[in-house]
């Protein structure tokens, strides 16, 4: 078992290779490989794994095959990355992955992974949706769950409804964060211009707290377990008014794999093994929660097993689509990000979901 830690993968010399802007301007479409619906991939227990078809990873090269993978330690939902570390399904799929804690820009890291410095990645899907527009050699290869961020409304400012945040101000820990472009869209489509309705304000994630106190902002739109501990010491001081899993986003994931795009083109496999390792870890901590707490506790000092059982019931690790489902979902978010403007007016969604996603499952 192996783990790096870098504050930042280094940035590559030449981006040239990762960004084409003339194949970032026309997304062409590609083939869907994928003939039927989604492929439902169960394999968190033990007979699962001893299946033919989830070990092709393993006959594919004679000795593991060695990836370096770069992730978000302080992420709790990202808890498969580690169960697939120590669970030994990386292994079981003929894989040696080398896990990069990694905590630079998104940009910085879809860039590291297109120019060969990190193989593959775990990130948010309204994250990368824009710099993949813009061309990145990356292609989504896979899914984990759906979930991660939510919207709370401070009681003592009457903010207990969305319709009740119109002319106030909502904190935020990065202006350019999922939570803000998230509810954004979720807003507009309950009848609130974010923008003209809402003042948005950035502040450290953990003053957020402080700032409500201060009577600076009325809501605030983050991650767990950031709000999950603020709530906790609050005393019910907070009132969740949404989720990114709220109504129509029950069942849209949140979290993807994504892939350098040579590795993709040139060593299938090895893509597949990668993707079908984190599903199969996926379904394992869906299943066996109280395990993947305590797999996952040596990592979160601050949260409890205990704490990390409640948090995992906010996600939908039984949601991980491949295939048409994911393809499709990936459009889904484009269209809400072009109507918001965080996409281009022009990009085709359909057009950028073929051409962003990989079914390496297929």
């Amino acid at each position: 078992m192996k783990f790096r830690h870098t504050d930042s993968i280094d940035n590559a010399n030449n981006t040239a290779n990762a960004v084409s802007t003339a194949h970032a301007a026309e997304i062409a479409p590609q083939a869907d490989v994928h003939t039927g619906r989604r492929k439902v991939l169960r394999a968190g227990t033990a007979v699962a794994l001893a299946a033919p078809a989830l070990l092709l990873g393993r006959k594919a090269w004679s000795q593991p095959k060695k990836l370096t993978f770069a992730w978000n330690q302080n992420s709790f939902c990202l808890t498969p990355i580690v169960a697939a570390q120590e669970r030994g399904f990386f292994e079981k799929n003929g894989l040696q992955v080398d896990l990069i804690n990694y905590s630079g820009s998104t940009d910085q890291l879809l860039e590291s992974i297109a120019t060969g410095k990190a193989d593959a990645a775990v990130g948010m899907i309204h994250r990368w949706l824009k710099p993949l527009e813009s061309g990145f050699d990356v292609k989504i290869i896979g899914s984990s769950h759906g979930g991660c961020v939510r919207l709370l409304g401070a009681k003592a400012a009457g903010i207990t409804s969305l319709a009740a945040l119109k002319g106030k101000t909502v904190g935020v820990s990065d202006l350019a964060a999922p939570g803000k472009h998230f509810f954004q869209i979720l807003l507009a489509k309950n009848g609130i211009d974010a923008e003209r309705d809402i003042t948005w304000r950035q502040y450290p994630a953990d003053l957020l707290g402080v700032a409500v106190d201060k009577g600076e902002i009325q809501a605030i739109a983050d991650g767990d377990p950031n709000l999950y501990l603020l709530e906790k010491r609050s005393n019910g001081a907070y009132v969740e008014l949404a989720t990114n899993l709220s109504g129509e986003y029950a069942r849209k994931v949140c979290c993807v794999i994504g892939a350098r795009g040579d590795l993709v083109r040139n060593d299938r496999a090895a893509a597949s093994a990668l993707a079908r390792s984190i599903v199969q870890a996926t379904e394992f901590v869906n299943e066996n929660p109280n395990e993947a707490a305590k797999i996952f506790a040596k990592y979160s000092p601050k949260i409890s097993p205990e704490d990390l059982r409640k948090l995992y019931a906010t996600l939908t690790y039984s949601h991980h689509p491949t295939g048409v489902d994911l393809r499709d979902e990936i459009a889904y978010f484009a269209d809400d990000f072009r109507r918001i403007g965080v996409l281009k007016k022009t990009t085709d969604p359909q057009k950028l979901a073929q051409h962003v996603y990989a079914n390496v499952l297929g």
